[in-house]
């Protein structure tokens, strides 16, 4: 379904890297959303410049604040959202904040564990309760059968990293212990996701960027931010049923769990 419209759009972690550049793309499409809407911790602060002087210039960009780990954040985001869709559905969420410590079998504490899982597992989870009454809305007043991008779809950014039967050939390129473990229980939700919303019409789909050059991959990564999203952008708008309940990489490819 390549260039089909997407109405509205929600992004988290949207202030950098991955995030950025989703909302960025979304804005330089032929056929922009209706509503894009971006989220993240402190809007005012210096990290927000960027996306405040990208609102400026879009009518259809809204700026919320949300700190995903925290319920009424989350839910007072969901209320401004609800607002600024004025009457609309959420056709795609995509959970894209997330933290990727140094984090080794032997350094690990319990506080780095739950930190992480807090932010990557909990945090998707929390947001995704939160603006589940505004997925379904999209999905019950669209016209398409079945599944696809431009019906309803929770998007949660994942990696490689939280396959289980990828773990031997990524392990010591990578550890990062709490993070794996944190994307491999979220690659989970994914899953118990797509069972519980299946018969609401929303698709879900984990999706891996690839190694990308931003806060959490490195210098060294194989890619830039523009071309892990170019990649992402393409999968998103051709989403369909098969992709419901799979970990899928930027380049349209499913990966094992």
């Amino acid at each position: 379904m390549e260039g089909s419209q997407c109405y509205t759009v929600l992004v988290t972690g949207a202030n950098r890297g991955i995030g950025l550049e989703l909302v960025k793309q979304w804005l330089r499409k032929p056929n922009p959303p209706k509503m894009v809407l971006a989220t993240c911790r402190d809007p005012e602060g210096t990290r927000g410049q960027e996306l405040r002087n990208m609102a400026s210039k879009h009518s259809n960009l809204k700026i919320l604040q949300l700190e995903a780990t925290d319920p009424a954040s989350v839910e007072a985001a969901a209320k401004k959202a609800e607002v600024h869709l004025g009457g609309c559905g959420l056709n795609f969420l995509i959970n894209n904040a997330g933290i990727m410590p140094a984090c080794s079998l032997e350094s690990a504490t319990s506080k780095d564990m739950l930190d992480v899982y807090n932010t990557n597992v909990v945090g998707p989870m929390l947001v995704t309760k939160a603006f589940l009454p505004l997925l379904k809305k999209a999905a019950n007043a669209s016209q398409q059968k079945g599944m696809c991008c431009v019906k309803a779809a929770i998007i949660n950014m994942s990696t490689v990293l939280g396959s289980i039967e990828k773990t031997p050939e990524t392990y010591h390129f990578m550890p990062v212990v709490s993070y794996r473990c944190s994307k491999a229980a979220l690659n989970m939700l994914t899953k118990c996701q797509s069972m519980g919303y299946k018969d609401d019409g929303i698709l879900c789909t984990a999706v891996h960027p690839g190694w990308v050059k931003t806060d959490l991959g490195s210098d060294q990564a194989d890619l830039t931010v523009e071309e892990s999203v170019n990649g992402i952008m393409k999968v998103l708008c051709n989403l369909c049923e098969k992709q419901h309940g799979v970990l899928i990489t930027w380049e349209g490819k499913v990966l094992p769990w």
